[in-house]
Order: structure tokens, then sequence, then C-alpha cells
């Protein structure tokens, strides 16, 4: 297991980075524009972050050096400067501000729903995730394509699976298409996340959150609940399997006749 492992993520030739690594350090690749604006604000941050840390350190170092107990035992020889009160009270508001501007663009796309063409119900359990596509319903029963999603177990894994990431049952999704996820629980607090999407959406019981999905590529995607729900917590991954348009369309009608039949 560990020798399959190790080829996946060292090497395999992999274009994108869509699950964990061992001693990953930054981001999974973004595959959704909201995940996109995600790690660009998080870059511009780090800008003013450095900036601050810098000056801070070099500050309290000067100040140590020359005012230190053995130098200056004595107190004394205070100062005061209007100017210099006024620019450490302006620059830090003038860097909230840096910071504050564009990350309301960035929140209002996030909660923002574009004219879904899909709409996909996701319900958390202990410990496990049903899944419902409420647009397609079987031709004689009415009933919605829905099937639940389990972990695979280690010893079921086969061709370099990952372990605890993988499951029986992917979701599958369309890319380049609007999607609008409504996601609950039926037990407990749940949390399903896929950070490769940007997307964390708590799953509460009785209670329906919503978010929306762009996918720009195709690929594998993994996430796991985000919430401690239990003593299996760690065991209710999240598989998204990405897929053209026209092969999205072949498995729904596929799905569609299991259920016919």
């Amino acid at each position: 297991m560990l020798k399959n492992i190790t080829t996946i993520f060292f090497l395999s030739p992999i274009c994108f980075l869509d699950a964990a690594r061992p001693w990953q350090m930054n981001f999974q690749d973004p595959a959704t524009p909201i995940m996109e604006g995600i790690i660009n604000f998080h870059n511009h941050i780090m800008f003013f972050l450095t900036i601050v840390a810098v000056f801070v350190t070099w500050l309290l170092a000067r100040c140590v050096y020359f005012f230190e107990a053995q130098s200056n035992t004595k107190a004394e020889k205070w100062t005061h400067s209007t100017l210099l009160e006024i620019v450490w009270t302006l620059v830090p508001a003038f860097i909230l501000m840096a910071i504050a501007v564009p990350s309301f663009a960035l929140l209002f796309s996030m909660d923002e729903i574009i004219d879904p063409a899909i709409t996909l119900k996701v319900v958390g359990h202990q410990w496990y995730w049903s899944y419902e596509y409420s647009d397609y319903c079987s031709l004689d029963g009415g009933e919605s394509l829905n099937f639940d999603s389990y972990m695979l177990p280690e010893e079921d894994l086969s061709g370099g699976g990952l372990r605890l990431l993988e499951v029986d049952n992917r979701l599958v999704l369309p890319v380049k298409t609007h999607i609008r996820v409504l996601v609950t629980a039926a037990d407990v607090l749940h949390s399903w996340a896929i950070p490769s999407f940007g997307v964390k959406v708590d799953a509460c019981p009785g209670r329906l959150n919503q978010t929306s999905i762009f996918i720009k590529r195709t690929g594998v995607y993994y996430g796991q609940c985000s919430e401690i729900c239990g003593v299996n917590h760690g065991f209710m991954p999240i598989v998204i399997e990405a897929v053209d348009l026209d092969n999205y369309i072949s498995w729904i009608a596929n799905k569609l006749d299991g259920l016919d039949m």
C-alpha cells in the first residue's frame, strides 16, 4: 500500500495536486474560480503580513538593544510626538482597508448562486454521505437519483487507491456547469469540504445550507468531513469525479436505466 501511494505522489506524472500529499505545506491546486480567488487573496494578505512582521521584529530588536537594563537603568527622557501618533494610527487603518476591500468581492462571489443547471443534495450521516440528484427521476417510479457513499476499507483498495480517502460510490459532476449544492445532516453536525473547490459547508440537522460550484477542469477531487462528528469522524471522505458534459449525461442515463430495472 505505502509503495503504491509513494508511486502515485512521486513517480507518476500527476499534473495537479487534488488530494492531500505527504508534507504538503501549501494549498491544493484550484479547480474553481472561488478557490483561485481564495489563493490570490491569501497571497495578497501575505504581502502585508510579511512587511508588518519584518518591521515589528526590527523595532523590537532595536528597542531591546538600545534600551536594555544595563545601559538604561532609569526610565527617563520620554518624548511625545503628535505626528508619530497620527502615523501609527493611520497606517494600520490603511493596511486594514487594503486587505478588506478585495475580500468583499470574494465573499460576495462565494454566496452568489448563478442560474444553476444542476441541483445536488448532500446529506451527512454517521458516518457516510448520501447524494441526491434532485433534477432527475426514474422513468416509472418518480424516485430521485440517489445513492450512499462509504469509505473503502484498506483491504478493498486497488490500483493505488488513496487510503482513508477512496469511496465505493464517487460523486460525478460535469465541468463548466453551474451547480447548486444543498447540504444538510440526518443526525449530528457534519461539514462537506473539498479543498480544491474552496468549498466548506456545515451540514446541520433540520437546516438546509446552500453553496455553488463551477468546476473548471476534469479530474478526481478528494475531501473529508471537517466537523468533529463522532468516533468515526475521520472515516467519511468525499470523492468527486469531474467529467465532460457528454460523459456526465451518459453516466446519468446509465444510472436512470438502473433505477428503471
